[in-house]
């Protein structure tokens, strides 16, 4: 016995059969809409990332020009000063040297803003006049002679002091010796570098003690600033 598929003609079907076979098409293409879309916003989710990623790199490009740019002007000017001062010169010129046109002198309301160079004890102002500086502070600080200094002296005459160009630094390891004034030095093959005695002090330095002092790294000093002190065992 054969069984036969009968197919309904489109007449044939009731009111709801049909209504049914309606609903079921438009659901059909309902969904084929809604993946052409998710398609669609696929593809350009894909264009805007490869438009991201050009962006990106071009932007590292342009800043390695700039970069490459900056360098070769920096040559360039290095190139140019080079010739202006000897290598021998740089080392003779110590910051002491440094006229009135290497500092700024302004005044402010009730105040007196002044800039200068640290000597190891004091500091000297561009007008020459000395003013004086704390040894607790210079100690505390480490100032090495060279140093620039800003000095603001108040309304009421109180002096505050800041570092504000640290010079470049050299390290000396010396021995500690003594005046018969009091006073303290550092020695090493036949050189010798005044310190403070507030430095000493504040270590609980003796004669003989190796000591560790701060000095310019450039030119010669008379002072040198105590980084630390190394007792010597008895």
């Amino acid at each position: 016995m054969t069984n036969k598929i009968l197919f309904k003609d489109e007449n044939d079907f009731n009111e709801d059969e049909r209504e049914n076979v309606e609903n079921a098409e438009s659901e059909d293409e309902d969904m084929s809409d809604e993946m052409d879309e998710d398609e669609h916003e696929e593809e350009s989710d894909e264009e805007e990332d490869k438009d991201n990623v050009l962006i990106a790199k071009s932007k590292i490009l342009l800043i390695k020009k700039l970069l490459g740019n900056i360098k070769d002007n920096s040559d360039k000017l290095s190139d140019l000063l080079a010739p202006l001062l000897t290598a021998e010169e740089e080392e003779r010129i110590s910051l002491g040297q440094i006229g009135e046109e290497g500092f700024k002198r302004e005044e402010k309301e009730g105040e007196r803003i002044i800039e200068g160079v640290f000597d190891g004890e004091s500091m000297i102002g561009p007008d020459g006049k000395v003013y004086s500086v704390p040894a607790n502070y210079a100690s505390k600080s480490k100032l090495v002679e060279g140093d620039i200094l800003k000095l603001t002296i108040t309304e009421n005459g109180t002096f505050i002091y800041k570092q504000i160009g640290p010079i470049e630094r050299g390290r000396i390891v010396g021995k500690l010796e003594k005046e018969a004034d009091g006073s303290y030095f550092v020695t090493l093959d036949g050189k010798k570098w005044r310190v403070l005695t507030a430095s000493v002090t504040y270590f609980k330095g003796d004669e003989g003690d190796e000591v560790v002092i701060l000095v310019p790294k450039a030119g010669e000093s008379k002072w040198g600033a105590v980084e630390n002190i190394i007792k010597n065992p008895e």
